[in-house]
């Protein structure tokens, strides 16, 4: 699938087509998650350039290769083609569609240096615990804990509308999310 947003064109790629194009030198993947989440988890070969910091000024040298964005399930690479190709970095990006989950579900290779669960895992874990303390602590102590629980619910939607996470950013910092990063 290809969308055109000005004069560029955000085409999508899929992981057995990338593989190919990695192992003959055609593609440079640049992998939009967090850092902790590309030290934990990668394509062999991928540079990590987080969302945030994404940008023309930030690109590395392409040379003659293809300019292609992951993340852990698609939705931000996508955002960050768009956003380059507004800028107008690139003519052309690729992403891929199902991100490093679609390329393991290929059955494709990865590398890192796992540090544990995972952040996402981490904040899906507390969000959960903390919902259930509220709710139990609602109905056996007073009702007034149950706003925790929906403290916790209106901060999930927040983080889907948004696509940033409160929770997610406090535990990266965790010193238990901060080793092994220097990849």
């Amino acid at each position: 699938m290809a969308t055109t947003i000005g004069a560029g064109l955000v085409r999508d790629v899929d992981p057995h087509t990338l593989s190919e194009w990695l192992r003959s030198r055609q593609a440079l993947v640049v992998d939009v998650r967090p850092p902790e989440m590309f030290a934990a988890e990668r394509i062999p070969g991928a540079v990590s350039l987080p969302l945030p910091t994404l940008g023309r000024s930030t690109l590395p040298e392409l040379g003659d290769r293809k300019l292609v964005l992951q993340c852990e399930v698609g939705i931000a690479s996508e955002k960050g083609a768009r956003k380059l190709l507004q800028e107008g970095a690139h003519a052309e990006v690729y992403h891929l569609p199902g991100g490093l989950r679609a390329w393991k579900r290929a059955g494709l290779a990865v590398e890192g240096s796992p540090v544990g669960l995972s952040v996402p895992r981490q904040v899906q874990i507390a969000a959960g615990s903390l919902v259930v303390v509220g709710a139990v602590l609602g109905g056996l102590v007073s009702p007034r804990f149950l706003l925790l629980s929906a403290f916790v619910g209106a901060g999930l939607v927040f983080s889907g509308v948004t696509g940033t996470c409160g929770m997610a950013a406090m535990l990266a910092r965790m010193p238990h999310n901060r080793r092994n990063l220097n990849v």
